[in-house]
């Protein structure tokens, strides 16, 4: 579980040093109306064209658009793109570019024809070198390379197979960020993931984990079993096998499996997703976030990633938007009174495989505390179920004269929290009740409660699922200001 909103103000202090194959790239957009006479295909009517800085240098425009800072290493050529693409990185104030030129290949260039009605891709044209760069130009990789990584919080190696990362350029750097204590995330082109030995964290696509696995890699138990032995093979402590609309799959070197669905979206353009997912693991990670914090952050973005055309970047505006979505269903129909059926949301939400939380309290006025706790339990989870005192239960609870504001009130205002999904009223003294129905996969309360006083641990973690306190913020409480506004009247 994970505070956005301070993991937000984190990011911005991390440097990422990204190692990449950089290449431009082109779209052109056009009409589809018509079959081309000279050939069974369709015939494009250009309207515009736009261009990138594409492959690794996607990924470090997408640390840059996040707030953070990055030291980009990459090779061009000595031509018209390899200009353009080192204008395009000197523009980005954020990105501190350490190119290497290559006089013998030209700068790796996609063109990608596209229906612009449609967001279909129609033919895609690469000029392309995919040679490993000579020995002379390795050399001066290397040397342009380590010295930057004493500034760098951890780093990032995005292999796209043209000619960059070099099994010796991956052995020097992985071996002197090693030594340095820094971590490495490598999102690999090789099947062989030896040559990746004694990095962190490997994001393989599913099929490239198929094949550097020689395994169905169908199931997250299968993925679980191949990645056990990948693990071990690549000395790495975990591997991300990015599964494009079915989510996303991590497994630990301990064991531990976590699997995400992909967060729904309509899909308009995956050119540069994963590149997206590559720098915010490497944001989150750098920040010293958890392994599931750091997965669901990339699910998050990468959702926002192919919602748009062309090769993207993620704003963290957009982000915090898909952590806490605005609610999908209108307040009215959010609020479940007590006693009241729950059973059609959460099956629902079962079946599409969500992670649904839990956390409740009276919130008699609601107040700047109330908030960072449902937003911190909103991060933590896909769908937030709220347990509501009901007005007999404050009343016992608080005393005479609480609540000041009654149960349909309270609701209301609760369900109007976009970080809401939904209000469930409980007429008993807890919710003790409400949790065994519930059976949520991650219970949250305010951190002036330890873990064995929170109300339905027990059957929690009894499924596997966890208690998380979140820090309070002192100086707001609804007693005080209850009496604070009794004592003005008086």
């Amino acid at each position: 579980m994970f505070d956005f909103e301070a993991l937000s103000q984190a990011i911005p202090n991390q440097t990422v040093l990204c190692v990449g194959d950089l290449m431009l790239d082109e779209f052109v957009y056009g009409d589809v109306s018509r079959v081309s006479p000279e050939a069974p295909a369709p015939v494009i009517a250009v309207q515009r064209s736009e261009t990138n800085v594409g492959g690794a240098g996607n990924v470090a425009r997408n640390i840059a658009s996040l707030g953070a800072r990055c030291i980009f290493a990459g090779l061009i050529g000595e031509d018209e793109a390899g200009a353009k693409l080192k204008a395009d990185l000197a523009r980005e104030k954020l990105i501190e570019a350490v190119l290497v030129s290559d006089a013998s290949r030209p700068t790796t260039r996609k063109v990608r024809f596209v229906s612009e009605h449609f967001s279909t891709h129609m033919l895609r044209a690469d000029w392309e070198l995919a040679v490993p760069a000579s020995t002379d130009v390795e050399q001066k990789l290397i040397d342009a390379i380590l010295p930057h990584l004493p500034r760098a919080d951890i780093v990032l190696l995005s292999d796209y197979a043209k000619g960059v990362l070099t099994a010796r350029v991956i052995r020097n750097i992985i071996d002197a960020a090693r030594t340095l204590g820094k971590r490495v995330i490598v999102d690999p082109k090789s099947a062989n993931l030896a040559i990746y030995r004694g990095a962190t964290l490997l994001t393989p696509n599913r099929r490239e984990f198929a094949a550097a696995t020689r395994s169905r890699a169908d199931t997250d138990q299968n993925i679980a079993g191949a990645a056990q032995d990948a693990m071990h093979l690549a000395d790495c402590e975990a591997i991300l096998v990015k599964q494009s609309e079915h989510g996303m799959t991590l497994v630990l070197r301990s064991g531990e499996t976590i699997h995400v669905p992909a967060l729904p979206v309509r899909v308009r353009d995956v050119s540069g997703a994963g590149d997206t997912v590559a720098a915010m693991l490497a944001l989150t990670l750098a920040a010293n976030t958890d392994w599931e914090t750091a997965l669901r952050m990339a699910n998050a973005a990468a959702a926002v990633a192919v919602g748009k055309k062309g090769t993207a970047t993620v704003t963290p505006a957009e982000l915090r938007r898909k952590i806490l979505p605005h609610a999908s269903l209108a307040a009215e129909e959010k609020i479940v009174p007590a006693g009241g059926d729950l059973a059609v949301h959460l099956a629902e939400w079962r079946r599409q495989g969500l992670r649904i939380g839990f956390t409740n309290g009276c919130f008699d006025i609601l107040h700047p505390g109330h908030v960072k706790v449902l937003t911190a339990a909103r991060g933590a989870c896909d769908r937030l179920i709220v347990g509501l005192n009901s007005d007999a239960s404050v009343k016992r609870l608080k005393g005479e004269g609480r609540p000041v504001q009654d149960e349909r009130a309270r609701a209301e205002v609760l369900a109007a929290l976009e970080a809401v999904d939904l209000v469930a009223i409980f007429a008993e003294d807890t919710p003790i009740d409400l949790i065994t129905r519930v059976r949520p996969s991650v219970l949250v309360k305010g951190g002036d409660y330890t873990r064995e006083q929170v109300v339905g641990h027990e059957i929690v973690e009894a499924t596997g699922g966890e208690v998380v306190l979140v820090d309070i913020l002192p100086g707001h409480s609804t007693t005080s200001l209850v009496g604070r506004a009794r004592g003005d009247k008086a």
